[in-house]
């Protein structure tokens, strides 16, 4: 596979981030920010690192991107010139948030031909939000990963693991067999 040209690769990349936006949105990163509309405070799936995530080559859609930036352009052409509108520069990133969702709503829709592509791309986006998958969890949480932070997830004790001093259903589901260790393990 070619590596694009920089403004290939621009393109390619704010394409990707509006796209994450109209999945979870945040709130733009500076007054210009094209890419991310800024219709909910905090961050969102671009902050969360969508782009990091669909570009990691664990996801198995890394080496399609350029093709799924051109056709979702493709696509928000189609959408524009429909509702008399004139993009300038990558079409997607060119429609407001509300006619974004609109084209990814009809994407993702029952009967569309490619809905399956635009969900997988979209479950990546939430997965970036969500669990932050790419990223190490303690120093994801350190950085004040917006996802892993809006869920609540503790950050390790300091020797780096997680304990839970309280019962996540407010009792023990369990009594420990007699013959386990205090680190858990079987004796």
């Amino acid at each position: 596979m070619r590596s694009p040209a920089p403004d290939e690769y621009q393109i390619r990349t704010t394409t990707l981030e509006a796209f994450a936006d109209t999945i979870l949105p945040g709130e733009k990163r500076s007054p210009d920010d094209r890419a991310v509309a800024g219709v909910s405070p905090g961050g969102g799936a671009v902050a969360a690192g969508a782009v990091e995530l669909l570009e990691w080559d664990a996801t198995g859609v890394s080496e399609g991107l350029d093709d799924f930036a051109r056709l979702l352009n493709e696509h928000a052409r189609a959408y524009a010139a429909e509702k008399g509108l004139s993009p300038e520069g990558p079409a997607f990133v060119t429609l407001s948030f509300a006619e974004r969702t609109d084209l990814v709503r009809r994407l993702t829709a029952p009967g569309h031909p490619e809905k399956a592509m635009w969900i997988s791309l979209a479950l990546f986006c939430y997965m970036a939000y969500d669990s932050g998958a790419h990223l190490d969890t303690a120093e994801a949480l350190a950085a004040g990963h917006p996802g892993l932070t809006a869920m609540g997830i503790t950050r390790p004790d300091a020797d780096g693991l997680w304990r839970f001093r309280k019962f996540s259903y407010g009792r023990a589901l369990a009594v420990p067999h007699p013959n386990t260790t205090p680190s858990g393990s079987p004796a």
